[in-house]
């Protein structure tokens, strides 16, 4: 299975449209995971022409995108949990533990900073962001590959 992971698109003011560079990597993915700050429901639209869609809301969604705080799905056997916001780096991989006691792993978005780090059984993930790089070097999203309910690859690639 291939999972596009993305966060922080922050439309209209930050993506007009999809980007052709995020384009190539939604072509073929069977599943896309957005951590939060859609900000309008016509990105969402936009992502299901590709594959389906699972979303939480960010602090920064308006009313139009309809999302959980929070998000729990099982990916062929893999323990996926979201969330936008994950608090402070001090402490996020033993809060996001007690927060999601059963994920294998936990994606958010809100801070633009790429970021996969695992320790005791429990691997975060914040693909950054495509298009509000902020101090990052690059503009990026993640990539997953699931098999038989383990992730076997996970990578954060710029965009831009």
């Amino acid at each position: 299975m291939k999972v596009v992971v993305l966060a922080d698109t922050h439309a209209p003011r930050r993506w007009k449209s999809c980007p052709p560079e995020v384009a190539g990597h939604l072509r073929g993915a069977d599943l896309i995971l957005h951590a939060g700050d859609v900000c309008t429901a016509g990105v969402l639209d936009e992502l299901a022409a590709y594959a389906p869609v699972h979303v939480v809301k960010g602090n920064n969604d308006g009313p139009d995108i309809v999302a959980p705080e929070t998000l729990e799905l099982d990916l062929g056997g893999l323990r996926v949990a979201m969330i936008h916001d994950s608090g402070a780096a001090r402490g996020r991989l033993a809060r996001m533990r007690r927060r999601f006691p059963s994920a294998d792993l936990v994606i958010f978005g809100h801070s633009h900073i790429p970021l996969d780090e695992s320790d005791a059984g429990l691997r975060v993930f914040n693909p950054g962001s495509p298009t509000d790089r902020r101090r990052q070097p690059y503009g990026t999203l993640g990539l997953l590959r699931i098999e038989d309910g383990v992730l076997v690859e996970a990578g954060i690639v710029p965009v831009t």
